[in-house]
């Protein structure tokens, strides 16, 4: 679930971590009751401070997506499907700008974008 997280990235690492959080629970890859990785846990695979990871956790629970229970752990908590659907749009906006972004260093036009994505598209029908 976080094989997307960049070191190198403008984005902090706790907003990383929990935006691909909000995007799992968003995308139903994450149930409510289900556990995230112990701090220690997600630090370790992540290479990075548990104070980061303590943060993410903390800006999720403020948002509402998730329990922490002292000594017991980090949790998913039920979220309204409107909610979801709100994240998944927000992450789709994000692919779209971040694809903008690629065309444009690649000297890729609207036009030619928007055609290879319909062409897309359609394939995926």
């Amino acid at each position: 679930m976080f094989e997307q997280i960049n070191p190198r990235s403008a984005v902090p690492l706790y907003a990383q971590i929990a935006g691909r959080v909000k995007v799992a629970i968003a995308a139903g890859e994450l149930r409510p009751g289900d556990p995230l990785p112990s701090v220690r846990l997600l630090a370790g695979q992540l290479r990075i401070n548990p104070a980061t990871v303590v943060q993410a956790y903390r800006e999720l629970e403020g948002e509402g997506f998730v329990e922490m229970r002292q000594g017991a752990g980090t949790y998913v908590r039920e979220v309204e499907p409107a909610r979801r659907a709100a994240e998944r749009l927000d992450e789709a906006r994000r692919l779209v700008r971040a694809m903008l972004a690629d065309a444009g260093r690649l000297g890729i036009s609207a036009e030619d974008l928007r055609a290879a994505l319909e062409r897309e598209l359609k394939g995926a029908a």
